[in-house]
């Protein structure tokens, strides 16, 4: 929400909930969602005052409005169903498309504009979408909430163990290029290298904030893995660990089940096939991805892994960012 006016409704339940169930601070519940103490606390005022309702955005006075006879909810059921069912190609919104909706649909001639407003008082802002795959079961993941949650948690209570989500990416010297300033009609360019490759990485994630990462020079097996593992255990030499990792094939392999069976400190569970969106660790990629190392400067793969590992070990030193990225997370 940093460096915009508006916040959704759902912002606002999520770091009101974050105080109140999670016990954080307010400072870092302002941190992790981009804006001060004092909006959380105007927040959580409301929320004392009318519960989950309290937090809709209030309505103001003014001129009658075009739009008047399209509430909030009416403008959300537009928009949350697929433009494909009305009419259109793709399944995705903008405004010129929503203001040929309300022309053709309701004979209202709108700008722009006033869909923009209209859409943020609804508690909706214009996102790019996460991908979801099509083999995505819905089944199994409210059966993977049902057995294998409470069975993560059963596992940290009985062992006082530290849960971590753990998961890998490749760091591409292809960097990602950001927006910058430029004068109109001049596209600016940014020097970037034309070789192929990159970095292959895993990293683990903890509530507290905590990071371990480990790179490697080829692609992750099972060895890599089981390399990373047996790092972790010995960073926590006295403690058990819990491990929430995806189902990719290094993850499930023989061997690494057979390592995973030998360490009575380690306990491992997956998560339902095809849900990054369910791991708080392909967060922490996400940021350095098109944070740390966005428009990075790397020529060759050991300068890009040298300045990964410089990324990462910052990152790991920013518990209060950690803490946020992982709380960001609709299952964390």
């Amino acid at each position: 929400m940093s460096g915009g006016t508006y916040s959704t409704y759902d912002l606002r339940i999520r770091a009101v909930r974050a105080v109140v169930d999670e016990c954080l601070p307010v400072t870092v519940v302002a941190q992790a969602y981009g804006t001060d103490r004092s909006t959380v606390h105007r927040w959580m005022a409301r929320y004392r005052r009318g519960g989950d309702a309290g937090l809709w955005r209030r309505p103001v006075s003014g001129r009658p409005r075009k739009l008047r006879g399209v509430d909030g909810d009416a403008l959300r059921r537009i928009v949350l169903a697929p433009a494909s069912d009305y009419g259109f190609e793709t399944d995705f919104w903008t405004t010129r498309r929503l203001v040929q909706v309300f022309q053709s649909q309701l004979g209202i001639l709108v700008s722009k504009q006033t869909v923009m407003r209209r859409l943020h008082e609804a508690g909706l802002t214009y996102q790019k979408p996460e991908r979801e795959y099509f083999e995505l079961s819905e089944e199994e993941r409210q059966e993977w909430i049902q057995s294998e949650v409470p069975r993560i948690r059963a596992a940290v209570r009985r062992h006082g163990a530290i849960l971590y989500f753990q998961d890998e990416a490749n760091v591409s010297l292809t960097a990602l290029l950001g927006k910058t300033w430029a004068p109109c009609g001049q596209t600016p360019k940014q020097g970037v290298t034309g070789k192929r490759g990159g970095v292959s990485a895993q990293s683990a994630i903890t509530p507290r904030g905590e990071l371990l990462f480990r790179l490697h020079d080829k692609r992750i097996a099972s060895q890599e893995v089981i390399d990373f593992l047996s790092q972790m255990l010995t960073h926590h030499r006295r403690r058990h660990l819990v491990v929430v990792m995806d189902q990719a094939p290094p993850h499930v392999s023989k061997k690494t089940s057979a390592y995973i069976d030998s360490q009575p400190r380690l306990h491992v569970f997956h998560l339902p096939k095809y849900s990054p969106d369910w791991n708080p660790d392909e967060k922490v990629w996400n940021h350095l991805k098109h944070q740390e190392l966005k428009g990075h400067q790397a020529k060759t793969k050991a300068e890009l892994k040298t300045l990964t590992e410089t990324k990462l070990a910052r990152m790991s030193r920013d518990r209060e960012l950690l803490r946020g990225i992982f709380f960001r997370c609709c299952i964390a």
